[in-house]
């Protein structure tokens, strides 16, 4: 089969490093690659109309990628030359994530089978206003269901009247309670299901019209979990179990074995797992607890979790479970590792990291005749380079020191550079790659960022892309 003759469009500066992925086997192999150089130093201030005068395409090029800072209307191009163009990465590293997405279909990671109960603690001393949009929140984090936290031994008098302004905003709703009134009060409302149920109250819980949470009396006895859950199933009354997870050093790998003999004494239960005892109760980031507790659930079809996101280190844990659900559910249905997946719960460090080396840093420091910075920060340094001269070193205020000593800094260039060498030393702090007026990838918690070059870019002439650039602030 022949190989797709692509071209790919550059400036003279980033050629070099082009070339080389390029060159990397698995794309070799796999495209017949052209370079177009156009007679510009930084590709990144390319503009289609610039373009659309400066470009010859050799005959048989069936795609053109075009750097992803290109702005303008890449349909102009396409209807000029016949040939569709598109906007590649911003980091010509990124090319073969970029060019191996198109060889294949993403995977769908929109199917779940656990779902998520979300709770709202202390819910009776909240607003109603201030219940409905935590409510709310929870679910565009992905909560299937909204859980009131009631407060033991306080009758919540308005508890009907929170679940059907929770059931109007569109919300499922459970409720935490062994109070007879106050479930009889939110299940007369609206609310689903009930957390929880044991021995002490299956005789008047079996009479509610609601699905129970069952949970044991004593967490080590299961004996205690199988009286209250006979006693609804006689009923033919809806119910989950949950043997209780334990926290760390008080019994948690115990109460996970528990979970698998409910299984195996209960094959075709429906079954719930608190999930908080561990999340909130252990001082590390959630994230990848949220995942190892959806694996354990996905491959013992655990079919929900109850979660809360009280303290900080669990404030985003519904959207951690969320993310950590789907990857599971598309490991276990397709039989395939949990990476190459998404790199969504990758927060604190990136997947992988680009190193460019050294022949390459000193070959295009050697090229740059213009005075707008480039920096880079690989190999537990920082690299900044321009015509006045190539800096390193790990330390932003010494390389400040010395950039300032050679180079007329004027007050944007002193704050450009302060924000870009910030984020440069904190992504070699953590291990992550560090690109040029973009953001820092944190997963699914990443804020993108305006860079000086998209809001400077109106400040460029049209027709002389190297003119007024924004890149002035580098």
């Amino acid at each position: 089969m022949a190989r797709p003759r692509i071209l790919f469009v550059t400036g003279k500066l980033a050629e070099p490093s082009l070339r080389r992925v390029l060159e990397q086997p698995g794309i070799a192999q796999s495209i017949d690659a052209h370079i177009a150089v156009l007679p510009i130093t930084v590709a990144a201030l390319l503009q289609v109309r610039w373009i659309s005068r400066k470009l010859t395409i050799p005959d048989g090029i069936e795609r053109v990628i075009l750097p992803g800072w290109c702005q303008g209307d890449l349909q102009q191009l396409s209807r000029q030359y016949g040939v569709p163009f598109e906007r590649g990465p911003k980091d010509v590293f990124d090319l073969p994530a970029y060019l191996g997405r198109g060889s294949k279909e993403p995977p769908d990671l929109t199917p779940y089978s656990i779902d998520i109960l979300a709770e709202i603690n202390h819910a009776p001393g909240l607003e109603d206003a201030e219940l409905v949009a935590m409510a709310i929140e929870l679910g565009r984090d992905g909560a299937d269901l909204i859980d009131l936290g009631c407060i033991p031994g306080e009758r919540w008098q308005g508890i009907g009247a929170a679940v059907r302004r929770l059931r109007e905003a569109g919300l499922r709703v459970s409720v935490d309670s062994f109070d007879r009134d106050e479930v009889e009060d939110a299940v007369a409302a609206g609310a689903e299901l009930v957390l929880s149920c044991s021995a002490e109250n299956v005789a008047w819980a079996a009479d509610v019209p609601a699905e129970f949470v069952v949970i044991p009396t004593v967490p080590d006895r299961l004996e205690t979990l199988d009286e209250a859950s006979a006693y609804l199933a006689a009923r033919s009354h809806p119910f989950r179990l949950d043997p209780i997870l334990e926290p760390i050093g008080y019994g948690f790998t115990e109460s996970l074995r528990r979970y698998y003999q409910t299984r195996e004494q209960h094959p075709d239960a429906a079954m719930m797992m608190g999930i908080g005892n561990v999340t909130e109760l252990t001082e590390v980031d959630s994230a990848g607890v949220n995942f190892l507790l959806a694996a354990f659930c996905q491959e013992l079809r655990i079919g929900s979790v109850l979660t809360t996101q009280v303290i900080n280190w669990c404030r985003t844990s519904v959207r951690e479970f969320d993310e950590a659900r789907r990857l599971v559910h598309y490991a276990a249905r397709e039989r395939a590792l949990p990476k190459h997946l998404g790199a969504q719960l990758v927060t604190l460090r990136d997947p992988r990291l680009t190193v460019r080396g050294d022949d390459e840093l000193n070959l295009l420091a050697s090229q740059i005749r213009d005075p707008n910075f480039r920096i880079f920060a690989e190999r537990g340094a920082i690299h900044v380079m321009n015509r006045d001269g190539y800096w390193q070193g790990q330390d932003p205020y010494e390389l400040f020191d010395q950039m300032s000593a050679q180079a007329n800094l004027s007050a944007q260039h002193a704050f450009y550079l302060g924000m870009e060498l910030h984020k440069a030393r904190t992504a070699l702090t953590l291990g992550k790659n560090y690109v040029q007026d973009e953001a820092l990838r944190w997963g699914f918690l990443t804020v993108d960022e305006t860079s000086a070059l998209e809001r400077r870019r109106d400040h460029r002439s049209a027709d002389s892309p190297d003119a007024g650039s924004p890149d002035d602030l580098k």
